[in-house]
């Protein structure tokens, strides 16, 4: 099935007014074209991206039913060889839990899709039956970006809310949410508090162990960097309160930590051209939320993109196609339907850096 896509274009002029970056400033991004990757009536919302074998791969979770948690929503893969055309290539859904927040992993060889899912005991479970204790991470592969397995529960990751993975030497580490010591307890600030997060590690993608806590209070959606030596970056949302930078070297035991000096909603943390760059959700002083970019300068963070983007939006995804040129999907509530209500929809950007 072939997924129109509507293209806006953004003139350059106009861009300085999106980005709040001036054209001197060193290192800020350019955007070149926004387009509208898929909208279908529903919450589409969570997106990742990823290039596999010359093609590349758009993930988000899309629902019927809302934002919250439903076991009507479902996790759609997208493949597109010019990154405009675009194609569902799979969807897929597991019964009685909300799945959400999907992520590619390229791994022997392989694509995967990982997926945290909320166990659901009914359409919508209220605020009292949401249990991080039964959590449970779902993953689906693929060898071509054809043919797909069947959702498969991923071991060792039962209580834990699973989020981005990286590679390092040949093994597989997710970054898994959960309750100190599972505890139970109702949905409060000292159970949030009591919330760690720990490294899971996989030979094989599938079977994960726990290498250790990174995050011991607060823990949150956290992305991985690996650099060659094993030392490994991470920026660690912790709920609406600063972000952290962790930092690590291998066996992973030991980590330093750091806040940063704002929120980040759906952290994504990549390297490009010798320099990391930090997106996710940010929220001005009224509340109100945009997805933006910065480039992490010594623990420090320099806006240098915001994209069109409002009310329900950020977890984005990005792939480099040159030191100069990338690609960034997204999510965003900016847009309005034929009947004025806002549309909640996948969007891709690509932008480029004046260096």
């Amino acid at each position: 099935m072939t997924v129109l896509a509507k293209t806006i274009r953004i003139l350059s002029v106009a861009l300085f007014l999106v980005s709040g970056c001036r054209a001197q400033d060193p290192g800020e991004l350019n955007i070149v074209s926004v387009q509208r990757v898929f909208h279908n009536g529903e919450h589409n919302a969570f997106t990742d991206l990823v290039r596999f074998k010359g093609a590349f791969y758009l993930t988000f979770r899309s629902c019927p039913d809302g934002h919250m948690l439903f076991p009507s929503s479902s996790i759609i893969v997208l493949k597109s060889r010019d990154a405009e055309e675009w194609e569902q290539v799979h969807q897929f859904s597991v019964p009685n839990r909300d799945v959400r927040d999907p992520h590619f992993l390229v791994f022997h060889d392989k694509l995967f899709v990982y997926t945290g899912t909320w166990y659901c005991e009914s359409a919508q479970p209220s605020s009292e039956q949401r249990n991080l204790n039964q959590h449970l991470g779902y993953g689906v592969w693929s060898e071509d970006g054809r043919r797909w397995s069947g959702p498969h529960m991923l071991e060792g990751t039962y209580g834990h809310y699973i989020w981005r993975a990286a590679v390092w030497k040949n093994r597989a580490y997710l970054c898994g949410r959960r309750k100190h010591q599972f505890v139970e307890m109702p949905r409060n600030e000292e159970s949030r508090r009591l919330t760690e997060s720990a490294m899971l590690v996989s030979e094989d993608g599938l079977v994960f162990r726990t290498v250790g806590l990174f995050q011991q209070q607060y823990g949150d959606e956290t992305a991985f960097c690996f650099e060659k030596n094993g030392q490994v970056l991470a920026i660690a949302r912790r709920g609406r309160g600063a972000a952290e930078i962790c930092r690590s070297q291998p066996p992973f035991v030991r980590w330093e930590r750091k806040d940063l000096d704002r929120y980040i909603g759906g952290p994504l943390l990549v390297k490009w051209n010798d320099r990391f760059l930090v997106g996710g959700r940010k929220l001005a002083d009224d509340g109100v939320g945009t997805t933006v970019f910065y480039w992490l300068e010594k623990d420090a963070l320099r806006q240098c993109l915001s994209l069109p983007s409002a009310g329900d939006n950020s977890y984005p995804g990005f792939v480099a196609l040159s030191h100069r040129r990338a690609l960034i999907s997204y999510y965003s509530s900016h847009e309005q339907g034929p009947a004025g209500d806002p549309i909640t929809a996948i969007y891709l950007a690509t932008v480029e850096t004046k260096e």
